[in-house]
């Protein structure tokens, strides 16, 4: 595998010295970042002034949700290399977190009204599962793209995580400003504008990927469990 990278490398050309790939996975994981810090700086105000959850409980609701977000990675990537591939698992996991930072964007009536409140538990599900197949898959194709002995694959992953910290910063700030400023449905829409982007990035420009993170056994997805597709 490292003999046909270090051949294929390049092909699509280079950005900095750096395959494009790189630059494709930078802009996605920036956008995801910008999400996912945007929506969590808005949270535990959301919690306490629309749900009216008290300060206790805001706080256990907080921790379990980021606890969960950090363990479903594991998952998340024993599937990818087991069965997905990254690429596959990476766009499954923002195409959830799209939906539920706009399911977040849903009010509702606010207090301790049940059927809104589905709403919401539904919506951390769907960023909670995302996040577990995106956060652990996107980082390995970024090594993927450089033969294991490549020196650029150090500066290739701070470059990576320049774009989660500037996702993180820039979310944080502008999510926050307008869901106190606007409303919380403004905030938390901005947060699923980020992850539409970072999701449109990744998909429209897949070829510069060059073809990492597929399924190691593509034809054993096709076959079917219950008349449904491994794969699904």
């Amino acid at each position: 595998m490292a003999t046909s990278y270090a051949q294929d490398g390049d092909a699509a050309g280079t950005f900095l010295g750096h395959p494009k790939g790189l630059f494709v996975l930078f802009f996605a994981e920036m956008w995801e970042r910008f999400s996912y810090y945007g929506m969590r700086a808005l949270l535990i105000f959301y919690l306490t002034k629309h749900w009216l959850f008290s300060d206790e409980k805001s706080g256990v609701i907080y921790g379990a949700y980021t606890a969960l977000v950090y363990i479903t990675p594991v998952l998340g990537g024993y599937l990818a290399d087991r069965y997905l591939g990254q690429r596959k698992a990476v766009t499954y996991g923002a195409v959830l977190l799209t939906f539920g930072h706009f399911l977040m964007g849903f009010e509702g009536s606010g207090g301790q009204d049940a059927a809104s409140l589905n709403i919401f538990w539904l919506a951390l599900a769907f960023i909670i599962v995302g996040s577990g197949f995106l956060k652990a898959n996107i980082s390995v194709i970024v090594g993927q793209l450089y033969p294991r002995t490549d020196v650029r694959r150090d500066g290739a992953y701070t470059i990576f995580y320049m774009g989660i910290n500037l996702g993180a910063a820039l979310g944080a700030l502008l999510c926050g400003y307008l869901g106190e400023t606007f409303g919380w449905s403004y905030g938390f829409g901005a947060a699923g504008v980020g992850m539409l982007l970072g999701l449109i990035v990744f998909i429209v420009f897949k070829p510069l990927l060059l073809g990492r993170g597929e399924p190691l056994n593509p034809e054993a997805l096709n076959k079917t469990v219950l008349g449904i597709k491994l794969e699904w």
